[in-house]
């Protein structure tokens, strides 16, 4: 990297473009980042997008992709292994890991591809291969060479988490980075974390044959969730014994001849193969010339007001470094949002609480909205009434063998303000969930709605018409 600037008084005559002045510069090229740049694009604006590493960040090459591709991997090993209450023979042999990482690798790369061809092929976006840097207000230096924004969008990303003490090796101590390229199933694991990260990873390494312990510190698994959710997702992963403990601190982690010993509250110790560290993950913002900019910080987060205007003037940040929900859709609407705020559109804000949130392990959570407990803070316990209708009365739920239910939460004489989901494939519900929350809607209005029989997502209008006072497969 060269020097920083030091001339606080230096300042760039924009009037006449050249390669290196853009309408926007943005530093980082995942979910937020190639978002911000292929929306600036389609509205006439000239940007420059920094990447040290791959396009697509972490969700496409350490995060959603190939996580969820190793959770589809596992749902077949699991049909295979059950397909006998199907009246299907079949034998489940193994888990050949490098057939598993092949199949992850190829979705990656397919996908990797196409978006590199989408934004390589704009003639409105520059690609800047590099480790970039904050040394101006309006400039962003790449090994050497700065490139100048009439505006600015930080969008650097995270990285995944530990603990003080608790030192990565990558192979008895790994992150989920390890995890996503092993090229064996450990007979035992140990996950530290009973997060969205945590349980999927759990999940997985159940279905492929393994001891699976999960430790938390807080009173529950996807703590985030409602309570009823995560009392149901516990429930499932005791029948499929995954071991969890909740409201344990983690203490300390001792390497054995055959792999780790983790101690926790109470003196307690866990032994397995190795520790998967599912921490969370904390914003990439570490020497990259924010503070030094004046951009106001906390702990890492580059803050924002509702519109993700930093405090320095022209400075946008998007994503991961926000905070927030860390989810890439998230960072993907936040670009787009950007995108137009800078091009004079005014776009509505972004509601946080109106961001679909889904965790995919087995069953899977989805929600969107306000929890329950969260709705009775808000509007007052008296206030705020809930429906749960179990997907035992769905008949596609029969049919794919799953247990869930869809929870509402409405306010008395007003509109649903949460949708909570758990069951096999909740995920591809949380669409209309979100319509429900983002539009207001009342019961009534969903219970109106023609929801096509038989799937899942009959199960929202089951429960509409149940809260709108007219139940059918339900009971009110």
């Amino acid at each position: 990297m060269g020097p920083r600037c030091s001339d606080a008084t230096w300042e760039l005559d924009v009037s006449e473009p050249n390669d290196t002045t853009f309408d926007i510069v943005i530093l980082g090229g995942g979910s937020g980042g190639y978002a911000t740049a292929l929306r600036a694009a389609q509205l006439d604006l000239s940007v420059a997008l920094v990447e040290k590493g791959k396009l697509g960040g972490t969700c496409l090459h350490n995060g959603c992709i190939p996580t969820k591709a190793l959770l589809h991997a596992a749902e077949i090993a699991d049909q295979t292994r059950e397909s006998e209450q199907f009246g299907i023979k079949a034998e489940l042999v193994g888990i050949d890991m490098a057939g598993v990482n092949s199949y992850k690798d190829g979705v990656i790369a397919r996908l990797y591809k196409g978006l590199q061809g989408m934004l390589k092929s704009n003639k409105a976006i520059t690609i800047i291969e590099g480790h970039g840097k904050l040394v101006a207000p309006n400039t962003v230096e790449v090994d050497g060479r700065r490139y100048t924004g009439r505006n600015v969008v930080l969008a650097s990303g995270s990285y995944a988490k530990s603990l003080p003490g608790l030192e990565i090796d990558g192979e008895r101590i790994v992150t989920s980075d390890h995890a996503l390229v092993m090229d064996r199933v450990p007979s035992s694991a140990i996950v530290l974390g009973g997060g969205v990260i945590g349980v999927e990873f759990a999940s997985v390494w159940k279905s492929f044959g393994v001891d699976v312990t999960i430790i938390e510190a807080l009173p529950r698994l996807v703590a985030a969730e409602d309570e009823e959710s995560s009392k149901a997702l516990e429930r499932a992963f005791r029948k499929r014994k995954i071991n969890f403990k909740v409201g344990k601190p983690f203490e300390k982690v001792e390497k054995t001849d055959s792999g780790v010993k983790v101690t926790i509250a109470g003196g307690e110790t866990v032994e397995a193969e190795l520790l998967l560290v599912a921490v969370g993950r904390g914003p990439t913002t570490a020497n990259l010339g924010y503070e030094e900019q004046g951009v106001k910080m906390d702990r890492g987060y580059v803050l924002t007001d509702e519109r993700l205007r930093t405090n320095v003037p022209n400075v946008f940040a998007v994503g991961d470094i926000v905070p927030g929900l860390q989810l890439a859709h998230r960072g993907f609407q936040q670009g787009i949002f950007v995108a137009e705020e800078i091009a004079g559109l005014n776009p509505a804000v972004i509601d946080e609480a109106g961001i679909p949130r889904v965790t995919y392990c087995d069953p899977e959570l989805a929600s969107v909205g306000l929890t329950e407990a969260k709705a009775k803070e808000q509007y007052g316990a008296d206030k705020v009434k809930t429906y749960n209708y179990n997907l035992g009365g769905n008949g596609k739920s029969q049919i794919l063998k799953t247990a869930g239910f869809v929870k509402l939460v409405r306010v008395e004489d007003g509109p649903v303000v949460g949708v909570h989901m758990v069951g096999a494939r909740v995920g591809e519900l949380i669409g209309e969930a979100q319509l429900i929350y983002n539009w207001e809607a009342y019961p009534a209005e969903v219970a109106q709605l023609v929801h096509a029989h038989p799937t899942q997502n009959e199960a929202l209008g089951e429960a509409h018409l149940a809260l709108a006072g007219k139940p059918l497969h339900a009971h009110a």
